[in-house]
């Protein structure tokens, strides 16, 4: 019996990532850059055992169904080649986010699994080799390996794509995100179809992916720099773009509701008030609102007047891949 345990931390682009280049080991179109954040996480554990008959996956204390455990199991099979291993496993996992409501959840879940994947079997992964097999469960989970401000290299083949951090002497840490969560329901569109469709149908693509490298190299320059406005400027206009080309998709599609449009025009009223943030928002209707800590209590108070105090998370900067716990026994 072989088990593991370690906690991911979710990570929100700043640059996106929108369309694959290859579906089945995912890789990206483009280079994308994120911040690991500390206020939304999972905690997973993985049990292999020789006495089990087949994989057992268990989110939030709930069984899945067998959809969502041939996915898990078609990413445990990774492990178990590198491993030679032949045993079914039991996955336990608990979201500190909600699931598939465009917070990140599917990249903390499945960093988290190959976490806990690499301590039970005692693979002794390097971070980067953990990136690279963390992208082909979720994308952005290759990006959860890390803490602070990450890119993801899009490569070429399975070897060249991984996540790297990037040195930002510490501006990270000056930084705050707080959350306007709208709507915690699953989405009608996932991220999977929501990028094939766009990919396939939208004629705002192709300028997306001549805009998405300049948008990376001029926001690397903000960070280096301290930057604040150039970085939530691009912040924003990127996100902006992703989401015109969804519009764009044949049938069109959007994330946004009514309240996520309420909320980045309470983006735009803080702004010209003086007090300075900006917004991001991946696929789903929930905003998250870039701002530096030194407001963050100015702007968290100003928003609570137009959305309940439940509504709204502030986050910083969060760490790296956690191993929990480790507890081998044949």
């Amino acid at each position: 019996m072989y088990k593991g345990k370690a906690r991911a931390h979710t990570n929100i682009a700043l640059i996106k990532y929108w369309g694959k280049a290859d579906e089945t080991i995912i890789l990206p179109k483009n280079n994308s850059l994120s911040l690991t954040l500390d206020a939304f996480y999972t905690e997973t554990s993985v049990c292999f055992d020789k006495s089990l008959t087949a994989d057992r996956f268990t989110l939030d204390g709930v069984l899945q169904d067998e959809k969502a455990t041939q996915k898990v199991s078609k990413f445990l099979d990774l492990f178990r080649q590198k491993a030679n291993c032949t045993s079914f496993a039991k996955v336990e996992s608990i979201n500190h986010v909600p699931t598939a409501a465009g917070l990140a959840s599917s990249a903390s879940g499945l960093c988290a699994l190959a976490g806990a994947c690499n301590q039970a079997l005692g693979l002794g992964l390097s971070q980067k080799e953990l990136s690279k097999i963390a992208r082909k469960g979720s994308g952005s989970a290759c990006r959860s390996v890390y803490g602070g401000f990450v890119e993801w290299e899009k490569g070429y083949d399975d070897d060249s794509s991984y996540a790297a951090p990037i040195d930002s002497a510490g501006f990270e840490d000056e930084l705050a995100m707080i959350f306007i969560v709208v709507n915690q329901k699953q989405k009608k569109v996932s991220s999977r179809d929501g990028m094939k469709s766009t990919v396939e149908t939208s004629g705002f693509y192709p300028v997306w992916l001549q805009e998405a490298p300049k948008d990376l190299q001029a926001i690397k320059q903000a960070i280096y720099a301290k930057d604040f406005t150039k970085l939530g400027q691009i912040t924003e206009a990127n996100a902006l773009k992703m989401h015109a080309c969804t519009l764009a998709a044949v049938p069109p599609f959007t994330y946004w509701n009514a309240e996520s449009m309420l909320a980045m025009d309470a983006v735009r009223d803080l702004r010209e008030s003086g007090l300075e943030c900006y917004f991001t928002m991946d696929a789903g209707p929930n905003v998250k609102v870039l701002c530096q800590k030194k407001d963050e209590a100015a702007i968290f108070a100003e928003l609570s007047k137009q959305f309940r105090n439940e509504q709204l998370i502030i986050a910083h900067a969060g760490v790296g891949i956690e191993y929990l716990e480790m507890e081998v026994s044949k």
